[in-house]
């Protein structure tokens, strides 16, 4: 089986078709870049070749390296990695080069990119080092180096050569943010040579590769008297470039990610030294975010458990359980985010409300939606009239007679979702799966008020649901597995990432994220700095901090949870200092950004203003304050322990789905690779020891559970005893 198709037409323009069997996306391998090796030798070598197109039989180019490749070729230690990773980039040199003079830089032979859509990753490194790139008008198709975003940086050449074409400050956002462009803004941006319709792309890679010139086939930092643009690090252009850039990084990423700041280094040294050792330098730093445990639990996380869990990795067995006809009963934020995503997805939506009124308020969050995709050039006027066309929004609960799937979204209050179930039965056929969008209520107890409890199921959307990739599914005591594959499947099909979990109170993510929020809480009433708070959160890596989450959560339905969880603990309950603080919040109307007044200040437009001056007055900041660690550990093992009781109770049954829900859910330090991952980077021994002093100086909630104990006992790791997919011990 070959990843490579070869051709000459009677013109002797060589074509090269990346077409990997078995794939909807082109991914390299290592065996690849061998096959791919093989042909340019062979064009080079041809004398009636004069010149190569390489393109894709796939409507995309390519999706980048095959992220597993990488890490097996980390088994083989720095060296073996090192050695591999050069030689990437002596094959893409060999394309760059392409066959001509060392000396004079002629005689090459040309090589165009022509890429019918999307090439990130590798399938935009490879591009790079060709001498021209065509890419077809398709608005949907993305190019880019996204590689950051998983914990790695774009190590096959890319930035070596992104930076050398378009200057480092110009670069930094494709770079530093994996930020990916449509081809006409790609075209704009300097990334790419030319937009083709796509019935001429081949067509027009031929005229050029048949028109090119030995100057066309130079790269200008293979030129004579090349200067990078924007100036190296010691042009004085180029130092405030490099000033800015790395205060720009710094700010991103409070210097918690290795791979920012190795690509940083691998920029300032490869501007000071010609290409080729630029080359070798980028490598050197490659190799060594590859080899940084941080990047590995990224990868891991990330990519290779995230496709996982996608592609159904934890679902039973059960036939297809496709959605066709969807009904959502609730038509405020949520529910109408649901009918959103799902008539983009392709099915057919009705959304039914109390009132038309509210119901074409929820269709009418779609068109908002679907207006805004057209103004980015997302989404055409006519795409827009095909997903509202699938929405029918209405009053009458006799729609829903032939829907196969329901998400019931309305009010948090277990009498209302009762009288809604047996509406929805009432008219439902049999087979019909009935779900909850629930983040606080027990499955098993909303599932009592059904007639057919196993197929009753919990999906917990997270808010704002077009841009939350997680879903968290919750089985009830009695919950079948039908209705499991029925919500894995309809979650695959409007192209989010699911989680599943067992039931009990707020399920895995708000279970760990109230701990977080209260923490950070408890810390204020105790005289610790909002300010340190906050900004310790940020430092290790949490997109925001504990205050900030409150005011966005909202603090009345922080003081709701709260009085629902006192009234189900009674006196175990542990967060009376917690309530002392939200509730005088609330005395003083503060109920967070909705509200335009929470922990932080906000100006008119609801726009945050920094923490409110009152905090200090109402609890005042110690004088002895508690080094940034402790806080940092404190708003860490808040979360983590949390996750560990939650698997150790068999709530979560899966690490990966614990520490994917984590990042995906609520932000968890995404640098860590998620709780579980975070504890094996630190070790389980370091992790008890850290619990111990905590709990002596914070109390019982920092007990270690008797599973860490029992790892750090044994020097086991989560995933050396739990990974790949093996399940609790609960």
């Amino acid at each position: 089986m070959t990843d490579f198709a070869y051709a000459v037409d009677g013109d002797g323009v060589a074509t090269i078709t990346w077409d990997v069997a078995g794939k909807s996306m082109n991914v390299m391998s290592m065996a690849g870049f061998g096959e791919l090796e093989g042909l340019i030798d062979q064009a080079l070598a041809d004398m009636a070749v004069k010149g190569v197109i390489l393109t894709s039989g796939k409507k995309d180019f390519a999706g980048g390296m095959d992220l597993n490749v990488i890490a097996r070729m980390k088994e083989g230690g720095v060296e073996a990695l090192f050695e591999g990773v050069m030689g990437i980039h002596a094959l893409l040199r060999k394309i760059e080069r392409a066959g001509m003079d060392p000396k004079t830089l002629k005689g090459g032979k040309p090589i165009v990119a022509a890429m019918p859509g999307t090439g990130v990753g590798i399938g935009f490194e490879i591009p790079l080092a060709c001498h021209r790139i065509l890419v077809a008008d398709n608005p949907k198709a993305k190019i880019g180096l996204p590689e950051i975003q998983v914990g790695i940086f774009p190590g096959a050449g890319g930035t070596t050569r992104l930076i050398r074409k378009l200057g480092a400050m110009v670069a930094a956002p494709f770079l530093l943010e994996g930020k990916l462009s449509d081809p006409k803004a790609a075209k704009a941006n300097g990334l790419i040579d030319e937009v083709v319709a796509p019935e001429a792309l081949l067509a027009r890679a031929k005229e050029w590769v048949l028109a090119a010139t030995d100057a066309d086939l130079v790269k200008p930092w293979d030129a004579k008297g090349y200067k990078m643009p924007g100036g190296t690090p010691y042009h004085p252009a180029g130092y405030m470039t490099f000033v800015g850039a790395n205060a720009m990084v710094l700010g991103k990423t409070m210097g918690v990610y290795p791979a920012a700041r190795a690509m940083m280094q691998a920029v300032y040294e490869g501007a000071l030294v010609p290409f080729d050792t630029a080359l070798k330098i980028e490598a050197r730093h490659f190799v060594s975010v590859l080899m940084n445990p941080s990047s590995t639990a990224m990868i891991r996380s990330l990519f290779i458990n995230k496709e996982a869990l996608e592609k159904g990795a934890n679902r039973p067995a059960a036939p297809d359980q496709t959605v066709r006809k969807l009904g959502v009963i609730g038509a405020g934020m949520m529910g109408a985010g649901i009918a959103y995503v799902s008539a983009l997805a392709g099915i057919e939506v009705v959304l039914i409300d109390a009132t038309q009124e509210s119901a074409d308020r929820g269709r009418a969050h779609s068109e908002g939606l679907l207006d805004k995709g057209i103004q980015r050039r997302a989404m055409t006027v006519e795409k827009k009239a095909e997903v509202l066309g699938r929405i029918n929004a209405t009053t009458d609960y006799a729609a829903l007679s032939d829907v196969d799937l329901i998400v019931e979204a309305v009010f948090e209050d277990p009498k209302v979702k009762a009288e809604v179930t047996a509406k929805v039965e009432a008219v439902v056929g049999a087979e019909c799966i009935f779900a909850s969008n629930t983040s606080t209520l027990p499955i098993t107890g909303l599932a009592s008020s059904s007639k057919r409890p196993d197929q009753f199921i919990g999906i917990h959307f997270f808010s704002p649901v077009d841009r939350m990739a997680l879903v968290e599914i919750i089985k009830g005591a009695q919950t079948g597995d039908r209705a499991v594959a029925k919500a894995l499947d309809f979650v695959r099909q409007i192209r989010k990432t699911p989680i599943v979990v067992n039931d009990a109170r707020y399920f895995y993510a708000n279970r760990c994220i109230l701990p977080y929020t209260n923490e950070g809480i408890r810390m204020v009433s105790e005289g610790v700095s909002p300010v340190l708070v906050e900004n310790a959160a940020k430092m290790v890596g949490m997109p925001v901090g504990p205050l900030q989450l409150t005011d966005e959560i909202s603090i009345d339905l922080g003081i709701k949870i709260a009085k629902a969880t006192k009234a189900a603990l009674g006196n175990d309950y542990p967060d009376d200092d917690v309530d002392a603080v939200v509730f005088a919040l609330a005395d003083q109307g503060r109920m967070g950004r909705k509200a335009k007044a929470g922990f932080y200040a906000y100006d008119a437009a609801g726009r945050r203003e920094g923490l409110w001056e009152g905090l200090g007055q109402m609890w005042p900041v110690a004088a002895q304050q508690p080094d940034l660690v402790t806080v940092q550990h404190r708003l860490l093992m808040s979360q983590v322990l949390e996750a560990v009781r939650a698997f150790e109770e068999g709530v979560l049954t899966d690490i990966r789905e614990g520490d994917v829900g984590a990042i995906l859910g609520w932000g968890f330090a995404p640098w860590s690779g998620g709780p579980f991952a975070w504890l094996d980077i630190i070790g389980a021994a370091r992790a008890v020891e850290i619990c111990d002093g905590l709990e002596a100086a914070h109390g019982v909630r920092y007990a270690a559970p008797a599973l860490l104990r029992d790892l750090a006992a044994k020097g086991d790791g989560f995933y050396d005893r739990f990974g790949g997919g093996r399940k609790s011990a609960a």
